[in-house]
């Protein structure tokens, strides 16, 4: 214990000096929200990964996805890494930086307002944005939070939140994107060596890969089959969520405005899908594993009253189960560090969604540059804080929040993002109706009894299908990028 806490006093030691060497570099709203837009391939590549992959993929994805499909949930991390990564550096990675720069801009709102002259997805985006991050940030600080309190025995669920929170703000507020894209390497290193330990201790502790799979097979045939027991529209609308909502995800874009030049879009992608590949495939075999580690009877704290597996403390109890208590604390600092750069992507992209898409961009134009970076301060903060207060209600499970959150911005977004960025007649009824349609069409599907991920899947394919055929029978903006 006393070495959990050593470490742990290291790591927010070293939170606030990044923050504080970030608060000195920060010289603009540009610094503080692009980093100068001056970002090298690996400080790129590993912000992308890390704010694609957190505890809300380590603690809820690998639990519930892991225990119902087995090793076919391994898929999810394959498709993550070669379509929501290396699909989107490849298609999308140069031309979202070159348009940056030929437009002037910074968010996904002003591509929207340049590309499509639209004034109500003006104001639709920033709202869109800000309404769904705060599930998804407050998902995060779930996850941490289920981990933390499995870790210290005797700490109390606010008491995690609370931590995560104010380390969160303390980089970000004072540093900005400088301090993350900085600390997110830092966090890349310690993600890429905690999974590896974790993977070795894991087979270590199931007697070897063969015993794993033939345990996981006499408890379930499919278990370990190309598709697990639940079915492969599940599995496929899981899969589609995950890989296909990056395309249009604003925090994940938001690191392609950020990034140097073409070369370090080359490097990046190479880097980035490796990294992906690694976390991503191994997070969902640990999660494969839990039916070999875990019962009602030696981890009750893993399962509800009624025996039903508690999905968000699959991961937490099953982790304790294989890791030796000397090496605990280098998986805290995998899971704490891949959920703090999470938090910091988001509440970032909220952040300028209010600020500079919504008060600097329709309220007050005139507004200066350093009155808007200190209004991003202020209201990252307040954002970090309406988080923590969602994560103290614990209002659904993890994988239910983060399906709806992605859901949600991808079928609002996609069809009007890269029918946008390809198509010279997408025009802005075309993407004005897709977003409504989209959206719409998840949340109705969602309300209705649709488990997230499907409602999302659905709604993104909608977004798809309806820009480019409102745009073909109507008039209207044609700016091609």
């Amino acid at each position: 214990m006393i070495t959990k806490i050593i470490v742990i006093s290291l790591y927010a030691l070293m939170i606030i000096i990044v923050g504080y060497l970030g608060m000195k570099k920060t010289k603009s709203f540009s610094d503080f929200f692009l980093g100068g837009g001056n970002i090298g391939p690996w400080m790129s590549a590993f912000s992308y990964g890390t704010a694609y992959f957190s505890a809300v993929v380590f603690i809820g994805f690998a639990g519930k996805v892991g225990w119902g499909f087995g090793f076919s949930g391994m898929w999810i991390g394959v498709f993550n890494a070669f379509i929501g990564v290396l699909g989107v550096w490849a298609l999308l990675g140069w031309r979202i930086k070159k348009i940056s720069v030929e437009y002037g801009i910074s968010t996904m709102s002003e591509f929207f307002e340049k590309r499509y002259d639209s004034a109500a997805l003006k104001v639709l985006t920033p709202i869109i944005i800000f309404v769904f991050m705060l599930p998804y940030s407050a998902a995060v600080f779930i996850g941490l939070s289920y981990l933390f309190t499995s870790s210290f025995p005797g700490i109390e669920y606010w008491h995690a939140v609370l931590f995560m929170g104010i380390f969160t703000t303390i980089y970000l507020v004072m540093g900005g994107y400088k301090s993350m894209a900085l600390i997110d390497t830092i966090f890349g290193m310690i993600m890429t060596a905690g999974v590896i330990v974790l993977l070795i201790y894991t087979i270590h502790a199931g007697d070897g890969l063969t015993n794993i799979s033939e345990t996981l097979h006499n408890i379930q045939p499919r278990l370990t089959a190309a598709i697990g027991p639940p079915g492969w529209w599940p599995l496929f609308s899981l899969i589609i969520l995950t890989s296909v909502a990056p395309f249009a995800m604003p925090q994940l874009i938001q690191k392609f405005y950020a990034i140097r030049d073409r070369k370090s879009v080359r490097i990046g992608m190479v880097a980035s899908t490796f990294f992906a590949l690694l976390i991503g495939v191994i997070a969902y075999f640990m999660g494969s594993t839990t039916q070999v580690f875990l019962n009602p009877i030696d981890t009750p704290a893993a399962f509800l009253a009624n025996g039903n597996p508690n999905v968000d403390a699959l991961m937490p109890e099953m982790l304790t189960k294989v890791i030796p208590e000397s090496l605990s604390v280098i998986i805290l600092l995998l899971i704490l560090s891949a959920s703090m750069s999470t938090l910091a992507a988001l509440v970032l992209i909220s952040s300028s969604s209010v600020i500079k898409d919504f008060y600097a961009g329709i309220i007050q134009k005139n507004t200066s540059d350093q009155n808007l970076t200190k209004l991003m301060r202020w209201t990252s903060a307040i954002f970090i804080l309406l988080s923590m207060i969602i994560a103290m209600l614990k209002p659904d499970t993890i994988v239910a929040i983060l399906g709806i959150s992605w859901g949600a911005i991808g079928a609002a977004f996609l069809g009007a993002f890269i029918w946008g960025l390809f198509w010279k007649r997408a025009n802005k009824h075309g993407a004005l109706y897709s977003s409504i349609a989209g959206l719409l069409t998840c949340l109705i599907l969602y309300f209705s009894g649709m488990p997230s991920p499907q409602a999302g899947t659905i709604g993104m394919g909608v977004s798809l299908v309806v820009n480019p055929l409102v745009s073909a029978i109507t008039k209207g903006n044609t700016i091609v990028p």
